[in-house]
């Protein structure tokens, strides 16, 4: 009977535990987690009646199948490579120290902005109206212009719509000295040598309101490919020949009368002053008589220009400087003697205009520029003194009405004047009449 109760209880059992051992078979690699305390609570187990031997744990009988398996495929180790050339297998994200932080800030923070390329344009004056794009970059090592060198370039410009208008293989001129357009003289100095980039300019750094006939409208934009070549230091002036001198001062000159047609008056008086500062800078080098005349001439070409942008800009006193300069080396110059009379002109100083522009004048008769800019200040040299007269007049209380005469007043009567001084001279004849007596 204990036997028989013993099996019911047994095979009462069996339906309990078993279910029990299934629900809670795991692999062996989820066995931490699954001890971890639940939050529901432990399940109850039934525990087998005394005498019965407990049933072996399900995960130990999988695991007995596979370690039987892996005894069976035992190889050979020893030609294994040694366990510091084996490659550990990468430890998963999730089970790094610090992974959920690290993803949830992740998701938080915003990505940081890319940096920007290298390609990107520079906006050389920060206005948008001038840009540099590097195309290819300079050779390592190589080293940016700095002013006063003279630079060699290959120039390609183009309109906006894609026109190529220019080309200039070999562009040679002096950095900072305004020989160029302001686009190139302000974009150079950002390249490195060998460099090539492409510029973008507003016409107001090209070649603005006038543009460049026949080709380049009035206020065109330009797009400027350019190849900085080669970058030397200036010439020293000292050490210059005549002619070299001559040849300076002439690219400078004409760079002056460029400026000069585009309404650039500033840049044109830059230009010239560097031509004259070519001319009259000191020399250790011999010139013949020759070249020294040479020098003079263009010298006063300079100097009459000069005036011209001066009196552009309104500024009087120099460009008068600039004439009395060039009538001290030729005094018949008709240019500095019209442009002298015309800044005296300028200064309301017409009393000394009017001889000036009279003496051109005579040295040019058949020149109605200056006929016209005489009679227009002679006339206001008349209104000046009418005007100054009536001043006058105003200042002594308006004098301008004469006393009317005294009706007694004969036609023979005889002024008083001519009384006293006919008086005086009777008087003067008899005390000369007797200093003589006296003497004799």
């Amino acid at each position: 009977m204990d036997a028989e109760k013993n099996l019911r209880g047994w095979v009462g059992f069996l339906p309990l535990s078993i279910p029990f051992a299934r629900a809670n078979s795991r692999p062996p690699s989820s066995m931490a987690s699954c001890a971890e305390p639940s939050a529901v609570g432990p399940e109850p187990v039934t525990l087998p009646p005394a005498g019965v031997p407990p049933l072996e744990d399900f995960e130990v009988l999988d695991g007995v199948e596979d370690a039987e398996g892996e005894e069976e495929e035992d190889e050979d180790l020893s030609e294994l490579p040694p366990l510091e050339d084996v490659v550990r297998p990468p430890v998963e994200e999730a089970e790094q120290p610090g992974a959920l932080a690290r993803e949830f800030l992740a998701a938080v923070e915003p990505e940081p902005e890319p940096a920007p390329a290298p390609e990107e344009w520079l906006d050389i004056l920060g206005n948008g109206l001038l840009r540099k794009k590097t195309l290819v970059p300079g050779p390592p090592g190589s080293s940016r212009p700095t002013k006063g060198q003279v630079v060699t370039v290959q120039l390609q410009t183009s309109l906006e719509n894609g026109t190529r208008v220019q080309e200039e293989p070999e562009l040679v001129f002096t950095l900072g000295d305004c020989d160029v357009i302001q686009a190139l003289d302000l974009s150079v100095p950002l390249m490195d040598v060998g460099e090539t980039a492409m510029v973008t300019a507003d016409s107001k750094y090209c070649y603005g309101p006038q543009g460049r006939s026949p080709y380049i409208p009035p206020h065109a934009a330009l797009c400027l490919e350019v190849i900085l070549k080669t970058a030397v230091d200036g010439p020293d002036l000292e050490m210059l020949t005549g002619q070299e001198r001559v040849a300076l001062a002439n690219r400078k000159r004409e760079c002056g009368n460029a400026h000069y047609q585009r309404a650039d008056f500033v840049l044109a008086a830059n230009s010239y002053d560097l031509a004259i500062k070519a001319i009259t800078s000191s020399t250790k080098v011999d010139m013949t008589f020759e070249e020294e005349e040479q020098l003079l001439q263009l010298k006063v070409k300079c100097l009459n220009n000069l005036a011209a942008s001066q009196l552009k800009l309104d500024h009087y006193r120099a460009a008068l400087r600039s004439c009395s300069l060039v009538l001290e080396h030729q005094p018949d110059n008709i240019k500095a003697l019209f442009r002298k009379g015309k800044v005296l002109a300028q200064q309301g100083e017409y009393s000394e205009a009017i001889p000036i522009l009279r003496a051109a004048l005579k040295l040019e008769p058949s020149n109605k520029t200056i006929h016209a800019e005489l009679s227009k200040l002679v006339k206001k040299h008349a209104a000046q003194r009418s005007t100054e007269t009536a001043l006058y007049r105003k200042m002594l209380g308006n004098p301008s009405r004469l006393p009317a005469k005294c009706p007694g007043k004969g036609a023979w009567s005889i002024p008083w004047k001519w009384l006293f001084g006919a008086t005086a001279v009777a008087l003067g004849g008899v005390a000369l009449s007797v200093v003589i007596a006296a003497r004799n």
